[in-house]
């Protein structure tokens, strides 16, 4: 039988910049979107019935129905793909926080997109799907939600548009840094809302690029000059996330603080793994409640 497996890892936007809500109903964006070393673990074998098992920390109260992205990301391949009769049991190991800002959902339905790909023969043993086939990946990736194509990809890219348009960042290296999700959760829904009623709105302009961004304090000068515009709406629904913030950015390690995506997840920027190792501790230990990791976000080379 067989059977693949992949991570689905978190995605963290390294900025974020918001425009006003459009008269197609969406906020037109300009992010730095990256990924982590860590996420959710999507796995696929066939199976006689199709069915979806949820485990992990952060499994209870999800759905395990078809309503479940992940659910709707293998059907969707399935319809759109000419495939032999078969069923595929798909395990969703839940370890990011939900309702977080990680884009948890959107990262977990495109690891089900690349797998079921890979399982009927689209992609390769180097992930490289043909140029038909790639097309159709990215049409159901953004039926799924604006993030998915970003996830298909995962790799950083500087998003736009819905968040579907990618275009590649400026060079920056791998940087190690620590995720903080103050255990509350962050409706994204709500936190746009709360957004549009804010005086303060921000934009979708798009930054102009540096020169290649050699080091983590490089590369964390140049983001402290962008913004999360969700940042202050995301803080009026709940408060929890700027004591997070605060904590952050008073530790010695870090070089940047910021929440990623509508929260309520925060990282730090730090300039080496074994301070973003000493930060997620010392935080870790203090605050028990608290989902603290130390991870290592992919960077951009020519």
């Amino acid at each position: 039988m067989a059977v693949f497996e992949r991570l689905a890892p978190a995605k963290v936007n390294l900025f974020l910049h918001v425009g006003p809500l459009g008269a197609d109903g969406y906020h037109p964006i300009c992010s730095l979107m990256t990924f982590a070393d860590l996420g959710d673990v999507i796995g696929l074998e066939n199976s006689d019935r199709n069915e979806l098992v949820i485990t992990g920390p952060f499994a209870d109260g999800l759905s395990s129905g078809a309503d479940n992205l992940v659910a709707r990301a293998r059907e969707a391949v399935l319809e759109a793909f000419e495939t032999p009769a078969g069923a595929y049991r798909v395990t969703l190991d839940k370890q990011l926080p939900i309702a977080a800002g990680l884009g948890g959902g959107s990262s977990d339905a495109a690891a089900t997109l690349v797998l079921m790909a890979e399982s009927l023969g689209l992609v390769g043993v180097d992930a490289a799907l043909d140029e038909e086939a790639w097309g159709a990946i990215g049409e159901i990736a953004l039926s799924l939600g604006s993030d998915t194509p970003a996830c298909v990809v995962g790799e950083p890219r500087l998003a736009s548009g819905r968040g579907e348009v990618l275009d590649f960042p400026p060079i920056f290296p791998d940087l190690d840094a620590v995720l903080v999700n103050p255990a509350v959760l962050s409706d994204t829904a709500a936190v746009y809302r709360a957004y549009d009623s804010f005086r303060d709105a921000g934009g979708d302009d798009a930054p102009a690029f540096p020169a290649p961004l050699e080091s983590a304090e490089a590369t964390a000068a140049w983001l402290a000059r962008q913004r999360n515009d969700l940042e202050g709406p995301a803080i009026s629904l709940a408060p929890q996330i700027a004591v997070a913030l605060r904590l952050l950015k008073d530790q010695p390690e870090t070089l940047l603080a910021r929440m990623s995506g509508s929260g309520a997840t925060c990282f730090a920027l730090c300039r080496n793994r074994q301070d973003a190792q000493d930060l997620a501790l010392r935080i870790g230990s203090s605050h028990g409640r608290w989902w603290v990791r130390a991870c290592r976000l992919k960077g951009f080379y020519a």
